[in-house]
């Protein structure tokens, strides 16, 4: 084991590692990788074999590298060494480090609602060191939404998520109390989740490498997978990495946007054939489609800030106005709709400040995922996002009126692997290798390593997983019923 002073970890650009949303490095400096988004030390050496082989530490390899070794030392069934934790990096140098970081329950796909009770209950295990805000989060639409947000409600609360409904009057009634200088139009329904808010990625990755080596985790970071070695039967036996083989039992693959290259290297499809719940077949749908994320960030300039009327701090905003037009300084129409969140973000700004976005935009089955994020020049936001953003800002908030010169000016990218219905897979591709394929819809939902860990120590798979086995796109039970231009809801 290294020491505490030294690490393998690359980090070619030499940033300051403790805040590189402040420091970023640029895609000259930084080699083509993104470094771990915390300091690393006492890294670990791959062994020659393990009971379990986790690949990635973004928050659900993380996740469940942790909730496996604790699990398996409460047991008896194991102890914390038994499980391997792999990155070519190390923590959150992926998609979970550039997250915006909200935990919200805002879905119009039943099942989720219980994923994100779980999820949340991990969150409330220890909000300190996960950073997490539990501010609540306000979803606004449009009357026609209105019969999506009273089935949504109900759901939530039939799955232990409570949340309140405002319709019409009411809506803009809580809207106004909340936030005085807030503009009603178009703002007919409204949602109130008490038990979300958002955690600031860099302290969830810092708390949970804390977890895992409290727990005995053996985190081999700056080690590259490469590939799997499978058996005749198609299970794996060892993982293939740049130094070497690792010998294995069980393999988790938390990948994100790395995770089709896994897929492939484990025999799952690459395409399928697509049945929903009204009888109709999509045949050789894509299994993967990649989308680019669009975000950023807005510096609060001098006497505004984003709290309520009671001066606390604001819960997290998601508005999505289907038939509301956005239109730019020249008069010109950007969009013709709205589609915008945001939440407080001094730890990611750097000072006061909101960070946000809107809808991803689809790129198609094949994309390079190196470099990744801020570094790829091909992956950053278009140029009407600037704009876009800060006019919605400004049509919602008297306060954010004329807000544009205070957006921040750097690189934002990143982009996410999609399934075919924009919901997650969580389900083994090979009898021993479990893929958490959360298509990008990863950070909030930190629970499914905790439950992916009572599976592999326990046997049973927990009910909160079964409705996202790869099996549903075969047997009808696709998902795919949202009232909205957004994959995520």
């Amino acid at each position: 084991m290294s020491s505490a002073t030294d690490t393998t970890v690359p980090n070619p650009s030499d940033h300051n590692q403790w805040y590189p949303f402040l420091d970023r490095p640029t895609p000259q400096q930084a080699g083509g990788q993104n470094p771990a988004v915390i300091p690393v030390t006492n890294v670990d050496p791959l062994p020659p074999a393990a009971a379990y082989v986790v690949v990635g530490a973004g928050i659900h390899g993380m996740s469940t590298a942790y909730h496996l070794a604790m699990a398996l030392e409460k047991s008896g069934k194991g102890k914390g060494s038994d499980v391997v934790l792999i990155d070519k990096q190390g923590p959150g140098a992926g998609a979970t480090g550039l997250a915006c970081g909200c935990v919200r329950n805002l879905y119009m796909t039943g099942p989720l609602h219980s994923i994100l009770r779980a999820s949340v209950e991990v969150w409330e295990s220890d909000p300190v060191n996960f950073g997490f805000q539990q501010v609540g989060y306000v979803s606004i639409g449009e009357a026609n939404q209105e019969d999506d947000y009273i089935a949504l409600n109900q759901s939530q609360v039939d799955s232990g998520y409570p949340s309140d409904l405002y319709i019409g009057a009411e809506a803009h009634s809580f809207l106004t109390n909340l936030w005085p200088d807030f503009k009603t139009a178009n703002c007919d329904v409204v949602l109130h989740e008490h038990r979300s808010g958002y955690a600031g990625t860099h302290m969830a990755m810092w708390g949970l490498d804390q977890k895992c080596r409290q727990w005995g985790v053996r985190r081999v970071y700056g080690v590259t997978v490469a590939g799997y070695e499978l058996d005749a039967s198609g299970s794996v036996t060892a993982v293939q990495t740049d130094q070497g083989n690792i010998q294995c039992e069980q393999v988790v693959v938390g990948a994100g946007a790395w995770t089709p290259q896994h897929w492939e290297w484990l025999g799952g499809p690459s395409n399928l054939d697509v049945l929903y719940p009204d009888g109709h077949l999509e045949a050789g749908k894509d299994m993967w489609t990649y989308w680019r994320l669009l975000e950023g960030e807005v510096i609060l300039p001098d006497g505004v800030d984003f709290r309520t009327a009671h001066h606390r701090d604001s819960p997290v905003l998601h508005v999505e106005l289907m038939n509301t037009p956005v239109y730019g300084e020249d008069g010109s129409m950007i969009q013709d709709h709205v589609y915008t969140y945001l939440r407080y973000a001094a730890e990611r700004v750097g000072v006061p400040g909101i960070q946000g976005g809107t809808i991803p935009i689809p790129i198609g089955p094949d994309a390079n995922v190196e470099p990744y994020g801020h570094l790829n020049d091909a992956y950053q936001a278009d140029d009407w996002f600037e704009e876009y953003y800060c006019a919605t800002l400004g049509m919602l908030f008297k306060r954010f009126e004329g807000i544009r010169p205070y957006f921040k000016q750097r690189r934002n990218g990143g982009i996410g692997a999609f399934t075919p219905d924009n919901v997650p897979v969580f389900d083994h591709v090979a009898d021993n290798a479990f893929v958490i394929a959360d298509s990008n819809h990863g950070f909030k939902m930190i629970g499914v390593g905790k439950l992916t860990a009572d599976m592999l120590v326990h046997g049973d798979k927990p009910w909160e997983l079964k409705p996202f086995e790869l099996r549903r796109y075969a047997s009808g039970g696709t998902f795919g019923d949202r009232n909205s231009n957004c994959p995520w809801v």
